[in-house]
């Protein structure tokens, strides 16, 4: 049963509907997991809208819209995602975009723009983006062209192949590979905007900032015009969206005007 609810600021009356279902997988467990929360001010017309991918290492997690994508004259979609160890990589992946493309169909009902939808998330739910944004086949499974999106702004994303996907292939967290589930075997110089954001190099988790520093500098040597690199200094991988989130909205007025 979907859910109402009404919140208020000085500028406008914001509404959330929870748990629509974005996935017509028959899979029930994908009944369970493939559902998303919708967040949005009333009377809104062609507002910016973000799709913000929670973390919890592909294995955990819910979907949230914290305080600081709340009340800023945007349209915010929340989805959940099925899990490893219970789903594949594959079905990660292909939720995401599912979800994606959903909003890309829908988000005009709640007055967003699809030339604005900017594509977000933290640690896994920063992974799974990139991937989905770089490697255009997910997306086009659904009939969504991925350069369509109008940023990809990863919250410390993993940029090798993930560590609890190569959990499953017996690779040990130090150990790094690159395969087809490595946002780095994708890199190309057409892809949307990105903003990479990290942790401080310091406290991140198993070289998390050197990762995303390398796959800032691929993307800037095949010809990317428009990736940019931030380092949250004194935040930890837990606590490095605190800060992110204005780095978020600030590129989202950048690329909006």
């Amino acid at each position: 049963m979907l859910m109402l609810t009404i919140t208020t600021s000085m500028w406008a009356q914001y509404k959330r509907v929870n748990d629509i279902a974005y996935s017509e997988s028959t899979d029930e467990y994908a009944k369970e997991r493939c559902k998303l929360d919708v967040y949005y001010p009333e009377n809104a017309k062609d507002a910016p809208v973000v799709v913000w991918f929670h973390g919890g290492g592909i294995e955990g997690g819910s979907k949230h819209i914290d305080k600081e994508l709340q009340e800023c004259g945007m349209v915010v979609v929340a989805p959940n995602y099925r899990l490893l160890p219970k789903a594949s990589i594959d079905q990660c992946l292909d939720d995401a975009a599912a979800a994606v493309a959903w909003t890309f169909k829908h988000c005009q009902e709640y007055g967003g723009s699809q030339r604005k939808i900017f594509v977000a998330g933290h640690s896994a739910g920063g992974y799974l983006l990139d991937i989905i944004g770089l490697d255009k086949k997910w997306l086009a499974k659904y009939g969504v062209d991925a350069d369509s999106i109008a940023a990809l702004v990863p919250f410390s994303g993993q940029c090798i192949t993930h560590y609890n996907v190569r959990k499953s292939q017996g690779i040990g967290p130090l150990q790094a590979t690159i395969d087809q589930y490595a946002p780095l075997t994708f890199v190309r110089p057409d892809a949307p905007p990105i903003i990479i954001i990290s942790g401080d190099r310091e406290l991140e988790l198993f070289g998390r900032y050197e990762e995303q520093a390398y796959f800032w500098r691929m993307l800037k040597l095949v010809g990317h015009k428009d990736v940019t690199l931030y380092e949250m200094q004194g935040f930890d991988h837990g606590a490095m969206p605190q800060p992110a989130y204005h780095v978020l909205k600030e590129h989202i007025k950048r690329l909006t005007k």
